[in-house]
């Protein structure tokens, strides 16, 4: 089976396509914004336009529009193809991609300026769930001897130890949470929107 990984939840923007647990090609970039513009280029520079029978997509927590660019990319993809579409979660492949024999926390930068904080243990199993939260209370729950993401410098400077692996999610990585339960295709933004729609209000 073929399989088709989108991520676009954070600054990165990386593509792979799988075959029986083998990487077959992929793409990677940082590119802060524009990911709607460069994601369909970079699929479609894999072998066969990256088509697959199933399709993973990062789901978040991350950016809004990251989020939903990859979501929607993947869910048409997914109906033109007549493929399978699931989730993974961002924080669990930052996990796994520097977990070792000991515990991972997980640190990306979020809104207001708070994180998006989680921790795993040694086999990239989440131990909390994630929250925004602010860097004082994210410091004070932050006990793993590795930090990873964009956040983790900033973060082990306010705890004052530990490791920090200042990384973004790439999808030619996502062998690593293969064997992970799949999420469903739907975003995980972690907080609510700023922007709010106008409440409706009753004639008089």
């Amino acid at each position: 089976m073929r399989i088709l990984v989108i991520d676009t939840a954070t600054p990165a923007c990386s593509v792979a396509l799988f075959e029986h647990e083998r990487l077959i090609a992929g793409d990677y970039a940082v590119i802060g914004r524009g990911h709607a513009e460069r994601l369909l280029p970079m699929i479609a520079a894999l072998p066969d336009q990256g088509r697959a029978q199933k399709i993973m997509v990062n789901v978040g927590p991350g950016s809004f529009t990251g989020i939903r660019v990859g979501l929607s990319a993947a869910k048409a993809l997914a109906l033109a193809w007549n493929a399978g579409c699931h989730g993974y979660s961002n924080l669990q492949l930052l996990a796994a991609i520097s977990v070792g024999s000991d515990a991972v926390d997980v640190a990306i930068k979020g809104g207001h300026s708070e994180y998006f904080f989680q921790s795993f243990d040694h086999r990239s199993d989440p131990v909390t769930a994630f929250a925004s939260l602010t860097p004082a209370a994210a410091a004070a729950q932050s006990q793993a001897s590795i930090v990873t993401g964009d956040a983790a410098p900033d973060l082990v400077t306010l705890r004052g130890s530990g490791e920090a692996r200042d990384i973004f999610p790439d999808a030619r990585s996502w062998l690593s949470i293969a064997d992970k339960s799949p999420l469903p295709a739907g975003a995980v933004y972690g907080r609510a929107p700023d922007a709010k729609l106008p409440v409706a209000v009753a004639p008089k």
